[in-house]
């Protein structure tokens, strides 16, 4: 209860408002926020468990689909939980190192998911086009070490952005009219010079997710370029249909968070609500989208968990 009674001023303290100019339908909005979350976490811990208790599918693609799985629930956690306690129970309070580790989490997880979703791009381009090669070039300690690059560039890059806000003065008025941490929602209740954080913040979108973008793209282009040279109709088509479920998963991910990012740093005339929806459907529809998608594409992983599930 004593997050009733905090002051907006309290020095060891932020306040989040929710969605800003929909206080009153804070309840309603909560049922998709809930729904989408628990889609998310039955999804991608069904996916954990099949692969975790199938020897068939313990290959360097389903350990990619697992360390996938493994972020859009952390991306999720990071942020719905809280959401719904603001929505619920009106709880809006966070206190400084709370919000700080709140914004790395959620910055940090889908940097490592674009990481992942690069490695996921160089395993079709090694499966089409180096396939006699596929299991000397890409194995599961290869795809591990992988996973670990993707984790420690993006800690190395993301926790700048805690550490700078840190050490910075923050206003008095310390109501940040969002559902989390959001770095440029932190970074504009502070009362120093904030250019730095701004251009740090753009710079880690463009280096992270353009240039992660940039190497997909590469990849595909190259993957493209090899099938057209197949002679047969049928083996196109099912070289094609390898891909489909990573270019879905790409599509869900990188745009909705590219768009998101620049939606908030350059849509000044943009009402304050479209930007908090935005950036919660980074956070709530790919994490929820992923599993059915990778569930739907991928004949193999589809067979499997309708094993398990015909014996429930």
């Amino acid at each position: 209860m004593a997050a009733f009674n905090l002051s907006p001023s309290d020095p060891s303290t932020f306040i989040l408002t929710g969605i800003p100019g929909l206080e009153a339908a804070h309840v309603w909005i909560s049922i998709p926020f809930f729904m989408c979350y628990i889609i998310c976490l039955l999804g991608n811990f069904i996916v954990l468990f099949v692969v975790g208790k199938e020897q068939t599918l313990h290959k360097p693609m389903y350990l990619l689909l697992c360390m996938l799985a493994l972020t859009d629930i952390g991306t999720s956690t990071s942020v719905v939980p809280k959401a719904l306690w603001i929505f619920w129970f009106n709880m809006k309070a966070i206190t400084v190192v709370g919000c700080l580790t709140q914004m790395f989490f959620l910055h940090t997880i889908p940097a490592v998911q674009s990481a992942i979703l690069v490695a996921m791009a160089f395993d079709r381009y090694v499966a089409i086009c180096e396939p006699l090669r596929y299991a000397t070039i890409l194995t599961n300690a290869r795809i591990a070490m992988l996973g670990l690059i993707g984790l420690i560039r993006a800690v190395l890059f993301v926790l700048p952005l805690p550490l700078l806000l840190g050490r910075m003065p923050f206003c008095a008025n310390r109501i940040i009219p969002h559902t989390h941490c959001d770095h440029m929602a932190v970074v504009k209740m502070s009362c120093g010079d904030i250019t730095f954080n701004r251009l740090y913040g753009l710079a880690l979108a463009f280096v992270v997710i353009g240039l992660d973008l940039l190497v997909i793209t590469l990849s595909y282009s190259l993957i493209i370029r090899a099938v057209l040279r197949i002679p047969s109709k049928k083996a196109v088509q099912k070289a094609f249909n390898t891909c489909t479920a990573h270019i879905s998963v790409i599509l869900t991910s990188c745009i909705f968070s590219l768009f998101s990012s620049l939606t908030h740093r350059f849509g000044q005339n943009i009402a304050p609500h479209v930007h908090v929806i935005l950036a919660n459907i980074f956070f709530l529809v790919p994490p929820t989208l992923n599993p059915i998608i990778y569930g739907v594409k991928t004949k193999e992983l589809r067979e499997k968990v309708g094993k398990y599930t015909c014996r429930m």
